[in-house]
């Protein structure tokens, strides 16, 4: 009968729960970063993100990230610009909702930017009638009949 090699099972391959709890200095871009807003997820360890330059890029999850922090649409993260892809990022870090409230106060981040949680809308551009907007426009028995 084989001798056990290993060192226990999965829960000892996702490791410890670290504690992210407590604050972290607030890491404001430098020269070829940019702060972004996750529109959406594409798997594979991508996204695509409307930058605050208001270009939309898609971003790759770096390798010390991914798996370990996990990203979602309407996160506020920085991003490392490439010199030879202007339409590719690579997200280097997330912002917590508090840091992102931070930002904000110091003007870093625009107005126009909506910091609620899980909404992927990212930069608001005049929408012009939305889920809501078409709701409101039909009565109950119209909405019945649909």
């Amino acid at each position: 009968m084989p001798k056990n090699k290993g060192k226990g099972g999965k829960n000892r391959k996702r490791g410890k729960n670290e504690a992210d709890d407590e604050k972290r200095e607030l890491i404001f871009k430098e020269d070829g970063q940019e702060y972004a807003q996750v529109l959406r997820m594409l798997g594979n360890g991508r996204c695509e993100a409307m930058c605050i330059d208001g270009i939309k890029r898609l971003c790759h999850i770096r390798g010390k990230m991914h798996k370990k922090v996990w990203i979602s649409g309407g996160d506020i993260v920085l991003v490392g610009l490439r010199d030879f892809q202007d339409d590719k990022a690579d997200i280097i870090l997330k912002f917590m909702p508090d840091e992102a409230r931070l930002l904000k106060a110091y003007g870093e981040l625009p107005d126009n930017v909506r910091l609620n949680e899980g909404i992927a809308g990212g930069v608001d551009e005049d929408d012009e009638g939305g889920v809501v907007d078409d709701y409101l426009e039909f009565g109950d028995d119209e909405i019945n009949r649909l």
